[in-house]
């Protein structure tokens, strides 16, 4: 059994040199930096603006496939994403049958939510409660009858991203005076 796994080991060893030998090539050039925030970034790429320093390297290094980094670094013609943010639930002009003046509020951001961003619900064109970190809201003890709602997507410093087209909803409360 010994000599069968020994026999084994060494097929394997042989095999890895030979497939492994293609796999170095003429050494690359490696590049060094320290980032805004002081952490040391490495890349095959030099990057004249921060100053990056090649390192030279003692051994071949391995060839791998080149992979585009350039969203690590943040392009300096940086286009501004456009955030859309719309309301799901309740649709436009639905009519919401709820005694006690509940509504419960969906809404979609897209590409996607990012940390930091918050919402703020609009209710008759004024804000309604504090910018919160979800999407879904429940408003409480709302008057009957015609209501308009908005959402409005805003950054970690308070700067609009952007705002959903305002719906109209209709409130049915049971009325004390009348019964309906």
């Amino acid at each position: 059994m010994g000599l069968k796994m020994g026999f084994t080991a060494m097929l394997l060893s042989i095999f890895l040199c030979v497939f492994t030998h293609q796999s170095f090539a003429a050494p690359k050039k490696i590049y060094v930096w320290r980032d805004a925030k002081g952490v040391l970034v490495f890349s095959d790429t030099p990057q004249p603006e921060v100053d990056a320093e090649e390192i030279k390297l003692n051994s071949k290094a391995i060839e791998m496939k080149s992979v585009d980094t350039s969203i690590l670094y943040g392009d300096k013609k940086n286009k501004a994403i456009k955030y859309t943010i719309d309301i799901t639930s309740p649709i436009h002009e639905e009519t919401i049958r709820d005694n006690t003046g509940s509504i419960h509020i969906s809404g979609r951001i897209e590409p996607r939510f990012i940390p930091g961003h918050k919402v703020q619900l609009y209710l008759d064109g004024a804000k309604y409660g504090h910018p919160q970190a979800s999407i879904l809201f429940v408003i409480r003890n709302i008057d009957r009858g015609e209501h308009q709602l908005q959402l409005g997507l805003i950054d970690d410093k308070g700067k609009s991203l952007a705002k959903s087209k305002s719906i109209t909803l209709f409130l049915h409360r049971r009325s004390v005076i009348s019964g309906s």
